[in-house]
């Protein structure tokens, strides 16, 4: 089979864009001295949301390559701890780890040498396509909560 049209797809999915707002168009311009507040009760802060995906893709990741990978403790180990600020070091620190790690999972998913289908040898009968789409449906979801939380800021467009 030609999966070529498959990892395209996914790879897209990853990125995002069409349907989902892509990540560098989520996290572009936001203010600094929001990042860290939280628009109403109930609501994450920008930060929180893009730790979270930080978090969670980073363990899909570790998960799928690494046999010997410790996943967080849930919840709490998926979520950073409560900032009064974030700091521009803090951000660009968990921007950079996000997108490293998206590009990890975008080589894997574009290394025809890994059938995305197969099961991952340790993964309790995961596939690498599984994790592959489980990273970029999450991913879409909370950039899409970031875009709300942005928005009740006034700080969208």
């Amino acid at each position: 089979m030609d999966d070529k049209a498959l990892r395209k797809n996914v790879v897209e999915l990853l990125r995002s864009g069409s349907a989902h707002v892509a990540p560098e168009a989520a996290l572009a311009g936001v203010k600094p001295k929001l990042r860290h507040v939280r628009p109403a009760d109930g609501v994450h802060s920008i930060w929180e949301e893009l730790e979270h995906i930080r978090l969670a893709q980073e363990d899909i990741l570790r998960y799928t390559l690494d046999a010997g990978w410790q996943s967080p403790d849930w919840p709490a180990g998926y979520w950073p701890a409560n900032v009064a600020e974030v700091t521009d070091e803090m951000w660009e620190e968990s921007v950079r780890r996000f997108s490293a790690d998206l590009e990890a999972l975008i080589a894997l998913a574009l290394d025809e040498r890994i059938d995305l289908t197969a099961e991952i040898p340790h993964g309790k009968g995961h596939t690498y396509l599984r994790e592959l789409l489980l990273a970029a449906d999450h991913n879409a979801y909370h950039f899409g909560q970031i875009v709300q939380t942005r928005r009740l800021l006034g700080d969208w467009q």
